[in-house]
């Protein structure tokens, strides 16, 4: 027998869990008010075109040996780049949900995101002290970019989810 009290996020049989959306309405407001938001769409495009560069000059570097400085500062500017999204990013997220990061939202982008900066750091590490040959280092590095990928995927995942509410909500409004 069903119970009637059951709550409509309660998994049923052949139908889909329902989930909690991802912004209440009034972090809906403050992401959309704000200039972070603005900045963080901006640098992740930049971020991206950063590795793709630095990748391809590793990548190279690894394949032929040729090009190790040109390598080793793309790494450091794409270690730049995304320190710079990263501060923004805690900052884009006080302003949107209270907290500096790990906001239940986006938590789990946030875990993986200190993975990918332990990495990137480690490599700026490496490369300062010469603790790791330069091709460890360039491995060191691609380390780094899949983790960044990886990353990036969750992020993209979750705008696409943010989407999805915001349809269902214009949706749900329409209807009632």
């Amino acid at each position: 027998m069903s119970n009637p009290t059951a709550s409509s996020a309660t998994p049923r049989p052949g139908l889909r869990p329902v989930r909690p959306p991802l912004y209440t309405a009034q972090q809906r407001a403050r992401r959309d008010a704000s200039i972070w938001t603005l900045i963080q769409g901006v640098l992740a495009p930049v971020q991206f075109v950063v590795f793709l560069v630095s990748l391809a000059l590793v990548l190279r570097f690894l394949a032929t040996g040729t090009g190790e400085q040109a390598a080793a500062l793309s790494v450091l500017v794409k270690t730049l780049t995304l320190y710079t999204i990263m501060v923004t990013g805690c900052i884009w997220e006080k302003v949107v949900f209270g907290r500096w990061l790990f906001a239940p939202a986006f938590y789990w982008e946030d875990m993986f995101s200190m993975a990918v900066l332990a990495l990137h750091t480690a490599y700026v590490v490496a490369w300062f002290t010469g603790w790791l040959s330069t091709p460890q280092q360039m491995w060191l590095a691609l380390a780094a970019y899949a983790t960044y990928c990886i990353n990036a995927a969750q992020f993209i995942w979750k705008l696409r989810m943010a989407r999805l509410d915001h349809a269902a909500s214009v949706t749900a409004g329409a209807a009632a």
